[in-house]
This record gives structure tokens, C-alpha cells and sequence, in this order.
């Protein structure tokens, strides 16, 4: 299910979270603007390899734009192609401004960063010896998936269930469709390929746990759960 909208309305502008969405979409614009060669050489130099971060491998001295402790960071800025953006900012946009509301803007960039980090992790501890980089914003936007589902389980949410000609948009509390979207991730961690290619299903995964356990702290004491 792919969710369209929230009906879930805040108090404020979620500036922060229009920023990120402009962020990443500039960056990735730049990054196709490069061409395959120098847009590849970008992912390798800014995303996070665990071989590199672990100390087992080393860029080449052109690619050591900044130090590889930074990568965890940069890496959420870059994304792999146009569904991987338009996915993870769709996203952002239907349940970041909500997050963003219960807490101050400060708080939500350092919980959106924290987030971000332990599911880079949550992907690099197990593949300690991939070579292959992570990138994308889909980790420190699964903790705010998991923020927003302490704090909104019963929203409705417009979801579309592409089934060809028989698709259907319809309401879906909150709790239902996060929680749907969450046993994909852990099943599909499960089942991906021990290598550390593809997806990095395990960042979805340890990026909502983290949203999950870092959201009472982050919030407003005004701000109740289960909303």
C-alpha cells in the first residue's frame, strides 16, 4: 500500500521537513546532472561503505572528500534513482510534518539525525565487510515512521492498493498501515541476501526502533501519545 495523505493537521509550518525534502531532491539533481561516471564516484565518496567506515578497506585519495565518520551523515542526503527519492520524500512529506510538530524544530533535526545514524549502523555492524555504499534517507525517515506511530496510531491515512485495474484508495488508521509497512521491512531483512547488497532492509528496520524508543524523549511533556 502506498500511502497519498494524512488526515492529521499541525500547529505549525513543518519547515524542517520541507528543507530535507529540498536538500536531498537539490543533491540528487546535482548527482544526475554529474552523468553515470562522476554520479557514481559522488555515491562512493559521500555514502557510507561499511568495509570503509570499519577501517577493513580505504578510498582512493580523490574519493576522501570528508572524513568517513561524516559519510553516516551525508549518505542520508543522496539517493540511488527517481522512485528512490520520490518514495522516501512522499514519505517525509505525509508523516514528517506531524513528528516535526511535537517537538521543537531543533529537537527534530537532532532526532531525525539520531535516527538516521542507528540505521546506518543497524546496516553496517552485520555487513561489516561490504563494499558496496549506503545512501538514502530511508533510515531517519523510518524513525519518524515509528515517532508518528506512538504519537498518531489512530489517524487515517488515504492509501492507494495498486491492484491494476482494480486499485483502491481508501482510509487506513495509521497503526494499521505502519504496522504493515514495518513486518515488510523486518521480513525482507530476514530474507535479503546475507552480502548487504540491495536494499539495506536492516536500516528500515533499526531506524524505526530507534524512532520508537527516542520520540518520549524528544517530545513536548505537552505533547501526549497514542493520539
Amino acid at each position: 500500500m502506498i500511502p497519498l495523505h494524512d488526515d492529521n493537521p499541525t500547529e505549525r509550518f513543518p519547515v524542517v521537513s520541507v528543507a530535507l525534502i529540498l536538500a536531498c531532491s537539490t543533491l540528487f539533481l546535482y548527482q544526475v546532472s554529474l552523468g553515470d561516471k562522476a554520479g557514481h564516484a559522488l555515491v562512493i565518496a559521500l555514502g557510507s561503505i561499511p568495509a570503509v567506515l570499519f577501517g577493513k578497506q580505504m578510498l582512493p585519495p580523490e574519493l576522501a572528500l570528508i572524513p568517513v565518520e561524516a559519510t553516516l551523515i551525508s549518505s542520508m542526503f543522496l539517493h540511488g534513482g527517481w522512485m528512490h527519492l520520490i518514495g522516501n520524500m512522499l514519505y517525509l512529506w505525509i508523516f514528517g510534518n506531524n513528528v516535526e510538530d511535537a517537538m521543537s524544530r531543533p529537537r527534530f533535526i537532532v532526532f531525525y539525525t539520531l535516527c538516521g545514524l542507528i540505521a546506518a549502523l543497524s546496516h553496517a555492524l552485520p555487513n561489516a565487510n561490504s563494499a558496496i555504499p549506503m545512501i538514502g534517507a530511508s533510515g531517519a525517515i523510518s524513525g519518524v515512521l515509528g515517532g508518528y506511530l506512538l504519537l498518531h496510531p489512530k489517524a487515517r491515512v488515504l492509501v492507494l492498493i495498486p491492484l491494476g485495474f482494480a486499485s483502491q484508495l481508501i482510509r487506513l488508521p495509521a497503526m494499521l498501515v505502519l504496522a504493515f509497512w514495518f513486518v515488510l521491512q523486518v521480513v525482507n531483512s530476514i530474507l535479503a541476501d546475507s552480502t548487504g547488497g540491495g536494499v539495506a532492509w536492516g536500516a528500515h528496520v533499526g531506524g524505526f526502533v530507534a524512532g520508537l524508543v527516542l520520540l518520549p524523549l524528544f517530545k513536548r511533556r505537552s505533547v501526549r501519545l497514542f493520539n
